[in-house]
């Protein structure tokens, strides 16, 4: 039964039952909002609403977002079998006895039906479904192994979202998208830690050795740092690429400041809750970012 906390989840258990409920909460919704804002960037960027292929756009959101994005997280889940707050999804239900079945249909389906779609989506498409596969299953398990973790989240959250949002539109990659994203995979790595510290008690008792567990959370977060100066560089050369003015990325760059300054000077005092807390301005952090490029890059 759902605590009675949880509203919303509440009222789709009595719609749906719980054992569907469960299967829906491991597609970890609560995402969505996030993966959508990040693809709808690249094809925003790459044709304006004038022009948006309003099929292609849905039928590119519902693949890379809702089959891709919803099946790479419920076949973590089926792996991982967490038990406590996990991210976008406080108090998760038992992964359900089919979970891996359900999740292997979802991306089987991500790759039928990106073959619809222009080509650059569609081989973009299969490298993040195979990326998913290595990511969360055995003997490989790349989450499992400090620093391949992070690479795979910089190259298909960061990096290839937004290519894939432009892919949609067929349009040529220009080189500032590419400068973007890019900049994209830098700021992924700032996120990616943000995601693990609270978990890192969960994780070293599954044996995963992350890269917060490897190089400890002070470090992890002097990375994070760094990497968000790194992306603000590429994102400056993006928007020159395009003769605007960068100096309005400055919002982008103190947004991150805020959440990354007063993190590395408490972390050894906070709790994971406040730990987890950190990982949701990261995330308001990062769609603020996004309305800048897109402002920036677009309008």
């Amino acid at each position: 039964m759902t605590q009675p906390r949880f509203v919303l989840r509440r009222a789709f258990e009595r719609l749906l039952g719980p054992k569907a409920l469960a299967y829906l909460l491991h597609l970890r919704p609560l995402e969505w909002p996030i993966m959508t804002a990040h693809f709808l960037l690249g094809t925003l960027l790459a044709a304006g609403w004038a022009a948006l292929p309003v099929r292609s756009a849905l039928l590119g959101w519902f693949v890379f977002v809702a089959l891709l994005n919803g099946g790479t997280l419920a076949i973590n889940s089926a792996f991982d079998q967490d038990e406590g707050d996990i991210g976008y999804l406080k108090s998760p239900p038992k992964p359900p006895r089919h979970l891996l079945a359900f999740s292997s249909v979802l991306l089987a389906a991500a790759v039928v039906l990106g073959w619809l779609l222009p080509r650059p989506f569609f081989w973009i498409n299969l490298a993040c479904v195979a990326m998913s596969v290595l990511y969360s299953a055995p003997p490989v398990r790349l989450k499992a192994r400090a620093g391949w973790d992070l690479l795979i989240n910089c190259i298909g959250f960061g990096l290839l979202t937004p290519l894939a949002g432009w892919a949609v539109t067929g349009r040529p990659f220009s080189p500032s998208i590419v400068a973007a994203s890019v900049g994209f995979a830098f700021l992924f790595a700032t996120l990616y830690p943000m995601t693990q510290i609270y978990q890192v008690a969960e994780d070293g008792r599954r044996g995963d050795r992350t890269l917060v567990i490897r190089v400890g959370v002070g470090q992890s977060l002097v990375l994070a740092l760094g990497t968000m100066v790194l992306a603000h560089l590429w994102f400056a050369w993006a928007v020159i690429l395009l003769k605007r003015n960068p100096v309005p990325l400055l919002l982008s760059l103190g947004a991150w400041l805020a959440v990354i300054l007063p993190w590395l000077a408490r972390w050894r005092r906070w709790t994971d809750s406040q730990h987890e807390a950190g990982m949701y301005r990261g995330l308001v952090a990062w769609a603020i970012t996004d309305l800048s490029l897109l402002a920036l890059l677009w309008i």
